[in-house]
C-alpha cells in the first residue's frame, strides 16, 4: 500500500473522529451546564487546548501541501481560500500555546469560522454544482473530487472537519478562560 493511500485513509479516520469531537464540544459549549463542565474539566488547561488546535491546523496545512506539491493536485479557488484561513491558525494557536495566552482564541476564531463556512460551501458545491457563484478555473474546478474515501470524504470534507474541530477547541478555550476570569473576580471579592 502506498504512502498516499495510507495517509488519505488515516486523515479520513482522523476527520471522522475530529467531527465527532467537534460536535461534542459544540454541544457542551451551547448549554450553561455544558460550559460549567468544560470550565471544570479544562480549568487552567487552555494551553493544552491551544496545542491541540495548533496540531490540527499543522496536520491540515501539511496535508494540503502534500496533496498539491507531493501528489500534484492543483488547488481550486475555494481550496486557496481555505488555505488562507488555515495556515495562520498554526501560528496563532501555536504562539498562544507557547506564550500561555488564552486570548489567542480571539484571533483564531474568526479565521476558523470563516474557513469552516468556505469548506461547508465547497462541500455543498461538490454535491450541487448549480450552487456555484465563484468563478472556478476550468483546470481546477471547485466541483472536482480528487479524493473520495468511505464514499463521502473529499478534500473539502477533510478541511471542514479540521476547521470544525479547531473552532470547537477555540470556543472551549474561550469558555475555560472566562471561567478562570470569573474565578479570579470571585477570589478578589472574597479578599
Amino acid at each position: 500500500m502506498s504512502f498516499y493511500v495510507v495517509m488519505i485513509r488515516t486523515v479520513s479516520i482522523l476527520a471522522i473522529v475530529g467531527m465527532i469531537g467537534a460536535v461534542a464540544l459544540f454541544a457542551l459549549n451551547a448549554s450553561a451546564a455544558g460550559r460549567a463542565r468544560l470550565r471544570e474539566r479544562f480549568a487552567g488547561g487552555s494551553v493544552d487546548l491551544l496545542r491541540q488546535a495548533a496540531l490540527v491546523a499543522l496536520v491540515a496545512m501539511l496535508g494540503s501541501l502534500y496533496l498539491s506539491n507531493g501528489v500534484g493536485f492543483t488547488p481550486c479557488v475555494l481550496c486557496w481560500y481555505q488555505r488562507i484561513a488555515m495556515y495562520p491558525l498554526v501560528v496563532i494557536a501555536g504562539v498562544g500555546a507557547l506564550t500561555r495566552d488564552a486570548n489567542a482564541w480571539r484571533y483564531g476564531l474568526p479565521l476558523s469560522v470563516t474557513g469552516l463556512l468556505i469548506a461547508l460551501y465547497h462541500v455543498a458545491l461538490q454535491y450541487q454544482p448549480a450552487l456555484d457563484v465563484v468563478s472556478c478555473d476550468a483546470s481546477a474546478p471547485c466541483t472536482g473530487r480528487h479524493v473520495l474515501v468511505f464514499g463521502f470524504i473529499s478534500i473539502p470534507v477533510l478541511s471542514g472537519a479540521a476547521f470544525a474541530l479547531i473552532t470547537a477547541l477555540l470556543l472551549t478555550v474561550r469558555t475555560a478562560a472566562r471561567g478562570e476570569a470569573s474565578d479570579a473576580i470571585e477570589a478578589s471579592v472574597e479578599d
